[in-house]
């Protein structure tokens, strides 16, 4: 009978007994686990020099598992600061530390648990083993785990620390070469007693804060060539100018500088927009500081955005001066719009059940509400406000509203006051030139927000397909008494308002066909109708009916795709054509910039709980996504900009 583990139908450790943990070295079963590793194993076999030690798990004569270790790498950073020791002392004692290189489960093995049974069982005898063979007391054991492959789930269980990733450096005969193969390193401390043995305390900062006096540390982070490929490619920038963008990148967040109290507050706000602009896979706080700093510094970093005194509006203040500096000019629009980020629990600040645009239901979600600008020359964000909910406010929402760090003297906002605020705050400012400001649907439609805008500007704003338009200026006409009844007291327009979309569908009126833009394809047109029109307005003494207010242009435009859309301006009736047509094509930018910075620069991976952590996140998105924009323009790239929104 054929006695494998697979013709056993076992489904336990238990069933599986007896297990016997094997030391191969120097026996004949060695040439054994060197086939096994080099059938089987994702890396191979690779003859190990120097002192090394392979095991074979055992079950009576058959082998289940094969697993090794030898010397340990002499550079891991996230390692070398958990351990706390400098130069001298690694070099003194690395001899007590040991790798586990290669492990591995046969193929043909499926038993739950086996991977972290044969660890421990093996992590056992492996100091024995070690000093019986070498003479070293080993006092902690490493490996890397590759987590496009694994988890590492087997360590976890086995109680081994995740410490963070490798910088994704090789040693290449005297010096290291970036790969950018990173690996999770997991330790496994042997003797608890060993920093008293060596007389080193851990130091629980994370490197960059030891090194904060010393900017070679920073400059070293910013120069890892880890940035995304997406922005690279969008930005027209080849893998070899990866150094050019890093010197960019230096010189870019020294502007910042001013805003730190601290050297320290720096070295975290860099850490974390070189994260941003990264290839993670999720760039939240907890990853971003993994890769960088190690486990030690995921605290470090949550409460830099919690509670750092580091001054945000100053740092908002030299953002826009940037952004404007860059793309300003006279004709600029400012745009207004919102984005919601869906969150499945219910105690980051802000959630609740609401419209969530993204999805298209109503969902649990975060609500933010964004200023933006565009011009020829580029586009970005300006300024954030998230959105508090009515439910917020009320006295249930008192302990979480503490929680969240919620100030004490905000009060309920819509989003459309929201948004009206940050326009009024922009324009003040002085440091955006504009001569437009443009807004969707839920805030075109809306009367008082449009009479709130700046002085000095004209709006361009979607509106929606049953939104109310005089076709002219009607006379204000007290109608005729009836037979019986009351008669009328106050007048009424002498013609009812028409819907926007009846314009549409006028034959007298002609579509004009126009290219919006060129894009990648080819040129992207839309036909074109545009009209004057009298928006209409409430008034409460007149009763229930629409009254006059002032002569606009009804801009509308058709996309190949059948889409239609309706918008208003309220530009002078000698305002040219081309102009209008120009004018269309701003706002989409804001939209465009929502798609890059969700995409690419981590703005929907927020996870802050307070609210000055939510505003801080989004600010340094904003700081990053303003960074592909130099890259752009300093790469040449910005001469084809897409501003349609079709």
């Amino acid at each position: 009978m054929d006695d494998s583990v697979e013709s056993l139908n076992i489904t336990s450790i238990q069933d599986l007994q007896p297990i016997h943990i094997m030391l191969v070295n120097g026996t004949t079963f060695e040439r054994t686990w060197d086939q096994l590793v080099r059938q089987h194993h994702y890396l191979g076999y690779t003859k190990m020099y120097g002192p090394r030690i392979k095991y074979l798990a055992m079950h009576h004569d058959q082998p289940l598992a094969a697993i090794s270790y030898n010397r340990a790498a002499l550079k891991v950073g996230v390692r070398d600061r958990f351990i706390g020791w400098d130069e001298a002392l690694k070099q003194q004692h690395l001899d007590r530390l040991v790798c586990n290189n290669r492990f591995l489960i046969l193929p043909w093995v499926h038993v739950p648990n086996l991977a972290s049974y044969v660890l421990s069982r093996t992590l056992r005898r492996l100091r024995e083993d070690w000093f019986r063979l070498y003479g070293a007391r080993l006092f902690l054991v490493e490996t890397f785990v590759d987590r496009s492959r694994y988890e590492g789930t087997c360590y976890k269980a086995a109680g081994w620390q995740p410490l963070g990733q490798t910088q994704g450096f090789s040693k290449v005969g005297h010096a290291y070469k970036y790969h950018g193969h990173r690996k999770t390193v997991f330790v496994k401390v042997l003797d608890p007693r060993f920093r008293k043995e060596l007389g080193v305390m851990p130091d629980p900062r994370p490197l960059f804060i030891r090194k904060a006096e010393n900017r070679e540390g920073t400059r070293m982070l910013l120069s890892i060539p880890d940035y995304d490929p997406h922005i690279l490619e969008q930005c027209g920038i080849d893998e070899n100018e990866s150094s050019i963008v890093s010197d960019m990148l230096e010189q870019y967040l020294e502007h910042y500088r001013p805003c730190y109290k601290r050297s320290e507050q720096k070295q975290l706000a860099d850490t974390f927009i070189k994260g941003l602009l990264s290839d993670l896979d999720r760039k939240s706080i907890e990853p971003v500081a993994l890769r960088y700093t190690g486990a030690e510094g995921v605290r470090p970093l949550q409460m830099y955005f919690k509670n750092s005194t580091f001054d945000d509006e100053k740092m908002l203040k030299i953002y826009q001066q940037q952004l404007a500096a860059l793309i300003g000019e006279e004709d600029g629009m400012l745009n207004v719009d919102g984005s919601d980020f869906p969150k499945k629990g219910s105690h980051s600040v802000g959630v609740a059940r609401q419209h969530c645009g993204i999805l298209g239901k109503t969902e649990n979600c975060q609500a933010g509400v964004f200023v933006g600008y565009s011009s020829t020359k580029g586009y970005g964000l300006v300024n954030r406000r998230l959105y508090m909910p009515e439910s917020w406010f009320s006295e249930s929402y008192a302990r979480l509203r503490k929680q969240c760090a919620v100030p004490d003297d905000l009060t309920f906002r819509t989003k459309n006051q929201l948004a009206s605020e940050m326009l009024q705050a922009a324009a003040a400012s002085g440091t955006f030139p504009f001569r437009w400001v443009g807004c969707d649907s839920a805030f075109g439609c809306d009367r008082a927000f449009l009479e709130s805008l700046p002085e000095g500007c004209y709006y361009f704003a979607d509106v929606r397909a049953n939104e109310l338009v005089f076709p002219g200026m009607p006379e204000m006409i007290i109608p005729p008494s009836k037979t019986k009844g009351r008669k009328y007291k106050y007048p009424r327009p002498s013609f009812p308002p028409v819907k926007v979309a009846d314009y549409a569908n006028d034959e007298h009126l002609p579509w004009q066909r126009i290219v919006l833009a060129e894009g990648a394809k080819g040129p992207i047109v839309a036909d074109v109708k545009c009209v004057r029109v009298v928006v209409c307005t409430s008034s409460t003494p007149y009763g229930n009916y629409l009254v006059p207010k002032e002569a606009v242009w009804l801009y509308i435009r058709r996309y190949a795709n059948g889409r239609i859309k309706y918008s208003l301006c309220n530009a002078p009736e000698d305002t040219p054509m081309e102009v209008l047509n120009r004018v269309a094509t701003m706002r989409w930018p804001i939209e465009q910039c929502f798609e890059e910075c969700k995409s690419h620069l981590g703005m929907g991976h927020v996870e802050a709980r307070s609210y000055k952590a939510w505003h801080r996140h989004m600010l340094f998105v904003m700081m990053a996504h303003l960074f592909t924009q130099m890259l752009r323009i300093h790469f040449k790239k910005n001469d084809s900009i897409d501003h349609a929104d079709g």
